[in-house]
């Protein structure tokens, strides 16, 4: 199991860092990923980070703005977001990728947390 935690309101400028916190399995052999769902839009990927914290990968639109990182002791990934702007308003989930993958796309991901809704006023 995934739980996302962290998300809120902010202004836009602020920041803001997203938890995803495992339980019940270890999820340190896998690459994990934050994908984004704003309404009426499809989820998108955001960012990834390979099992061993040695490989990070963001989408165009938040690179030198967002930071993908994980403590495999504590089973936790995270996701610090600064200069947070309106167009970041979504709800953010946290995944785990097939194993194999760096989870790049939503097809690419075998779990699901159950999202934190991040807003950004302008």
């Amino acid at each position: 199991q995934l739980v996302e935690s962290g998300g809120g309101l902010v202004q836009a400028g602020g920041s803001l860092r997203l938890s995803c916190a495992a339980s019940g399995r270890t999820f340190s052999s896998y690459a994990m990923g934050w994908f984004r769902q704003a309404p009426g839009k499809e989820r998108e990927f955001v960012a990834a980070i390979t099992w061993n914290g040695d490989g990070t990968y963001s989408t165009d639109s938040v690179k030198g703005r967002f930071t993908i990182s994980r403590d495999k002791a504590k089973n936790t990934v995270y996701l610090q977001m600064n200069s947070l702007k309106p167009e970041d308003t979504a709800v953010y989930y946290c995944a785990a990728g097939k194993l194999g993958y760096v989870p790049l796309a939503v097809y690419e991901c075998d779990y699901w947390g159950q999202g934190t809704q991040v807003t950004v006023s302008s």
